[in-house]
């Protein structure tokens, strides 16, 4: 298959900083989008990836799954994409489409796996898939999402990932007006939660562990601040919430945050601790409470989070790097130096 030589940023052992690497994409195929990234938001998932603590790193790899830019090129066959447009790719590239979790949008949960968009077995050049660390990236129509003009477009970026993230699970769940929503974790995840579970009509209340977060949780649309170390603050919820999205990626109390729950409330981990979380069993049974899990969303629903958030006008609050600046970023997540995202601005990289 023909390809092309393009610029990337990405690193060749878990040890080494990331770098300007040559990777090759693929010529365009009939049913392909060529886009010319303008802007790449990082996830803590890209750190991960890049240093191998989930075990499953193929180097080199060029991380990055929130991309926004410009179609520079469609297949014979593409319909819904012209030279020109704004589009985006989120954390999927492909999936096996067969199985019944494709047929029912929810790609996410493919039965054989679906296809990352980095850092996943290439079909097309064989390898791995690269991300959005670089200058483009060439995907089948039917992963590529549109993006709307009316946002600032690297703030755009992180919804692609945080903001499926978050927007799935308050979905699913049916928040909206009248119910009384949690958000624990005010941090890439938890901002994004805020502003959506807010524009869904719900009244939220936002859990942390730092008291000088408040002001930032109400600015972003907290109706609510408690101080989830505070017994005194977190017993006055008891009982009241109908919904709880925790966003906390650390070892932290599930039963606390349980006991908050109404009768036949629910408590979704959205959040990725790499420790077991432990849970008692009188904090589920005696109010017949769950504690779920979810998975960014399918194709169909990332497009409809994107609407929503053109609607209501949200998008991820960033700090825009240049592509030098990576290395710097992933030590300043670490320290959860960020509010509340990185964004890459690919135009450094050529």
């Amino acid at each position: 298959m023909e390809t092309k030589d393009i610029k990337a940023f990405g690193t060749e052992a878990a040890e080494a900083p990331l770098k300007t690497l040559d990777i090759k994409r693929r010529a365009v195929q009939a049913h392909d989008v060529e886009i010319e990234i303008l802007y790449c938001g990082i996830c803590h998932s890209d750190l991960h990836s890049a240093r191998n603590e989930w075990h499953g790193t193929i180097y080199p790899i060029v991380p990055g799954h929130e991309i926004v830019g410009r179609v520079t090129k469609v297949g014979d066959h593409v319909k819904g994409f012209k030279i020109g447009d704004l589009a985006g790719v989120g954390c999927m590239v492909d999936s096996c489409r067969e199985c019944e979790h494709c047929k029912n949008d929810l790609e996410q949960f493919c039965d054989e796996g679906n296809i990352q968009t980095f850092n996943s077995p290439d079909k097309h050049l064989g390898g791995q898939t690269y991300g959005g660390y670089s200058q483009s990236i060439v995907v089948d129509e039917n992963f590529v999402l549109h993006i709307s003009d009316k946002l600032e477009l690297s703030a755009v970026a992180p919804l692609l990932c945080a903001g499926i993230t978050t927007y799935s699970p308050l979905k699913h769940w049916k928040v909206g007006p009248g119910q009384k929503v949690g958000i624990v974790g005010i941090g890439g995840l938890g901002h994004m939660g805020i502003k959506i579970a807010k524009a869904m009509g719900a009244h939220v209340v936002v859990f942390t562990t730092s008291l000088s977060k408040t002001e930032d949780a109400k600015r972003l649309g907290a109706d609510e601040v408690v101080l989830s170390t505070d017994e005194a603050q977190m017993a006055a919820h008891a009982r009241s919430l109908n919904f709880i999205l925790d966003c906390v990626s650390a070892e932290h109390s599930i039963d606390s945050y349980l006991n908050l729950l109404k009768v036949d409330g629910t408590l979704t981990l959205v959040g990725a601790p790499m420790d077991p979380l432990p849970v008692t069993s009188f904090s589920l049974i005696l109010g017949r409470r769950s504690f779920s899990g979810s998975l960014i969303g399918g194709i169909a629903e990332t497009q409809e989070m994107l609407d929503f958030c053109a609607e209501h006008n949200i998008t991820s609050d960033v700090e825009v790097i240049g592509v030098n600046d990576v290395n710097d970023a992933y030590e300043r997540l670490l320290k959860g130096d960020v509010k509340y995202r990185f964004v890459i601005d690919m135009e450094s990289l050529k």
